[in-house]
């Protein structure tokens, strides 16, 4: 499904099998009717095809928009969305390989509908979850009333009695236009829908939302995840539809077979009649054409050229792969954002970045007819440039929200460390607290705690959705500024700077990801030319195959698994067991996030000039032997014209004539 549209179209668009003693299509209809037909249905898999590029795009694009929502919704921790994440393409291990090979011997057409029914039937079974398990019951402070003063939040523990901590404790361990550029519209599509997505309650539909206390900028809000796959499975199957309707191939056109064009398109996708033409009645042998198989692919791993970029890609693609994985959540927890504004960000900035990226690379790509070593060199400055720009966003993070116990001491004075961390103070140790409870409340000092009766709070009222804490002994100890000991629901926002930083991180993200994008095209086109046309098909298969199953799958998984190194707030299941993360070090994240992308892609950057220097090497070689070649032509040339000259004197002196001695 994933590869080349210019290869999808140019399979439809072989010759189709004349039955033997029938007269051709040629035959039949004059060549005005003839362009009719061909070209309609043409224009006709383009756009199903098109379609169909759209379809896998937003699927892909929506998956990553909703994985920090899949993750407080299934109290999972990142890596386990990892695994989620990557399980998107486990199932191009087991089919690309064969469709990509066996694919150009059959009916294409069915082929990709048949992938298109069991995308979309896939998509669909994502959303199924919601509609078996209960609703969303997040971590929340209810008082007894609805408005007035309602029972205390810090319950006095008797003195037989242990901390409820204590206890929970115990209990928890085609042609170039349309398809590349509709593949690039796909996941704008699927961000902008996870915006949406994101600002509806997840049970909208099943509850009553007067009765939802948090808002989408609440660190526990989860939102309408399983919609979009809904909507994107039914785009999938819609998607499926037109390829059931169209044959198995088309006759290619008069002025096409007439065309001396020398172009790329013509150079590198040729039409080989004996490799796809059968007989009329007779089955392709499929162990025949598996008898190829290994040979083919050693043919494809033997080429220098083409192994280096495979796996100069192989590990960008991982550094990218996790990168837009974890996007959108280290932009809510590094800047303090909510889901449905990260994914919009993406959307409607990022991703066009990238396809403004692709779009300028091709045509430089024309414009300039660069060679393979140009390409090359162009896909090698793109990522030097593009690394180094990000490099600068080390620079551009905002520092830890202030959490009682946690990042700050209950004095507010100092940072604590990892040894230091403890929810229990002087101002909360008479109050029977759970530390496992994740209920944040925002004093008016400025300072976060991990709930209402961790910060001491006596007193509350609520009003609406509004709850507000008063007599909080905890933030009466930390002095704030404004003298009040009262708080309210919800996270403390972060420092007035962190907005601007917000600002910056986006323009540098914009220029990096068009700076890195703009190799896309120029590598496309080196991997088309350094192998033989008859491998095209098999050789893309193999390298979709190598980015999807060792990028795609792992990237997600093992930078999940980073990640959660850097999580100081732990939530915790009815169960006892491990939850989702509530708190990260925002500074150990961005170090984490940022930190793997770029060692990645220096290594990618070095495989690159690898790829490179081959190319040099093979060019010089080859231009060598050329002007050798040529040498040697211009001293034949000289000598048989001194042999002509020569010969031209000892015909005037017959003495010296070279047949005198063989005459005699």
């Amino acid at each position: 499904m994933d590869t080349s549209s210019k290869e999808n179209t140019q399979f439809f668009y072989k010759n189709s099998v004349q039955p033997v003693g029938r007269p051709s299509f040629k035959t039949e209809y004059s060549s005005s009717e003839e362009k009719q037909p061909c070209c309609g249905e043409l224009k006709v898999f383009l756009g199903a095809l098109s379609f169909v590029y759209f379809a896998k795009a937003l699927a892909g694009g929506y998956l990553k928009s909703t994985i920090t929502q899949i993750e407080r919704r299934f109290d999972i921790p990142s890596s386990l969305v990892g695994v989620i994440d990557g399980s998107f393409e486990i199932g191009n291990l087991l089919v690309i390989t064969f469709v990509s090979y066996f694919g150009a011997k059959l009916h294409r057409p069915k082929i990709i509908g048949a992938g298109c029914l069991i995308m979309g039937v896939g998509t669909l079974l994502i959303a199924m979850p919601q509609f078996f398990m209960e609703q969303y019951r997040y971590e929340r402070y209810s008082p007894f009333s609805n408005s007035t003063l309602s029972s205390s939040p810090c319950l006095l523990e008797s003195s037989n009695q242990l901390p409820i901590s204590v206890m929970e404790k115990s209990q928890s361990k085609i042609s170039n236009g349309c398809v590349q550029t509709v593949a690039i519209i796909g996941p704008i599509f699927g961000f902008l829908l996870g915006s949406l997505c994101a600002k509806l309650y997840v049970d909208i539909g099943f509850v009553n939302l007067d009765h939802i206390t948090i808002t989408p900028k609440d660190a526990q809000w989860v939102g309408a995840w399983w919609l979009g796959y809904l909507i994107a499975g039914i785009v999938s199957l819609l998607a499926a539809v037109p390829f059931w309707c169209l044959p198995k191939s088309l006759p290619r056109p008069q002025s096409r077979e007439d065309s001396n064009s020398s172009s790329e398109k013509s150079k590198f996708i040729t039409d080989d009649h004996t490799d796809y033409q059968t007989p009329h009645g007779e089955k392709a042998k499929m162990m025949e054409m598996a008898r190829d198989f290994l040979p083919s692919l050693k043919n494809l791993f033997g080429n220098p050229v083409y192994f280096l970029y495979l796996c100069a890609s192989t590990v960008q693609f991982n550094s990218l792969f996790g990168m837009v994985t974890y996007k959108p959540k280290y932009i809510e927890q590094q800047y303090g954002q909510s889901s449905s504004q990260a994914n919009f960000v993406i959307g409607l900035i990022n991703v066009p970045a990238v396809a403004l990226g692709i779009f300028s690379g091709g045509i430089v790509m024309k414009k300039f007819r660069i060679s393979v070593c140009g390409a090359a060199k162009l896909c090698l400055g793109s990522s030097v440039l593009g690394y180094l720009l990000f490099l600068s966003l080390f620079a551009l993070g905002c520092e830890n929200s202030d959490v009682a116990g946690l990042t700050v001491s209950y004095q507010g004075t100092k940072p604590v460390s990892s040894y230091e961390r403890a929810l229990f103070s002087d101002c909360n140790s008479r109050c029977k607290c759970s530390e496992t409870t994740w209920e944040p409340m925002c004093g008016d000092n400025g300072i976060t705690y991990a709930s209402a009766c961790l910060a001491g709070c006596q007193t509350s009222n609520r009003s609406g959705k509004n709850i507000i804490f008063h007599n909080c002994t905890c933030v009466e100890m930390a002095a704030s500024p404004s003298g009040n000991s009262s708080g309210v629901v919800g996270r403390c926002q972060k420092d007035n700077g962190c907005p601007k930083m917000f600002l910056y991180f986006l323009i540098i993200s914009v220029i990096t990801s068009y700076t890195l994008s703009l190799g896309g095209i120029p590598g496309y086109i080196l991997l088309l030319r350094c192998i033989k046309p008859q491998l095209k098909s098999f050789a893309l298969g193999i390298y979709t195959l190598a980015v999807r199953v060792l990028a795609g799958i792992p990237a997600p998984v093992y930078f999940g698994v980073l990640i959660d190194t850097s999580c100081i707030k732990w939530g915790f299941k009815r169960c006892g067991s491990r939850g989702s993360c509530r708190l990260y070090d925002s500074n150990a994240f961005r170090h984490i996030y940022l930190g793997l992308t770029m060692i990645l892609g220096i290594v990618s950057i070095f495989l690159s000039m690898a790829v490179l220097f081959i190319l040099k090497k093979n060019y010089v070689s080859k231009h060598r032997s050329f002007i050798t070649k040529r040498e040697r032509t211009m001293v034949s040339t000289r000598l048989r014209k001194e042999n002509c000259t020569a010969s031209d004197h000892l015909l005037l002196q017959p003495s010296c004539w070279p047949g005198k001695e063989t005459q005699l």
